[in-house]
């Protein structure tokens, strides 16, 4: 196996808003959930979970959207956009961090290994032909959106991952000076 054959993945991951259908479906989607399985996650203890919407889902999860943005008193404009948010692709996978108590693994560490899910997916389906953008914003910290999704006592939202395929592909990524974030010991 040549372990350099995933460099340009990770050297060339850009986040791809503009999507279309076809969603990872199938064996590739199973595929993708495959690589959530295998972020680092001491003791295995899967401190995640996914919701899934695609199809008649969206328009389900677009109506959470709404009905949290209006309970939450939302101004108008995103009120009025919130049953839209999930249609920017055809398939949504809201990320759940769902941390069991644990000795030995703290929470942050189950946030950052739920965390770390979002990634890996972006990027198994990045190197299956389909484009991805993680997303965040308000309703990741709501406590009635995340009602409105059946989350238990303790569990949140550490992103959307909005998937299907790309319509264009994104540029590619410029190079970057690193220098000033490296400090050494």
């Amino acid at each position: 196996m040549d372990l350099k054959a995933g460099l340009p993945l990770l050297l060339n991951r850009r986040s791809c808003h503009a999507l279309a259908a076809p969603a990872p479906s199938g064996a590739d989607l199973d595929t993708i959930f495959q690589a959530a399985l295998r972020v680092p996650d001491f003791l295995r203890l899967r401190p995640f979970r996914f919701l899934v919407a695609s199809g008649a889902g969206l328009d389900r999860l677009g109506a959470a959207m709404h009905r949290a943005a209006l309970a939450a008193g939302k101004p108008e404009e995103i009120v009025a956009r919130a049953p839209r948010m999930p249609h920017r692709a055809p398939l949504v996978v809201t990320v759940v961090a769902s941390p069991k108590l644990h000795d030995l693994v703290p929470v942050f560490d189950q946030l950052l290994s739920a965390g770390c899910t979002v990634m890996s997916m972006q990027m198994a389906a990045q190197a299956l032909g389909y484009g991805g953008v993680w997303r965040s914003g308000w309703l990741m910290h709501d406590d009635g959106f995340h009602r409105e999704l059946g989350l238990a006592e303790g569990e949140r939202i550490v992103g959307f991952l909005y998937l299907g395929t790309p319509r264009q592909q994104p540029e590619p990524p410029p190079a970057e000076d690193h220098s000033s974030l490296i400090h050494w010991l």
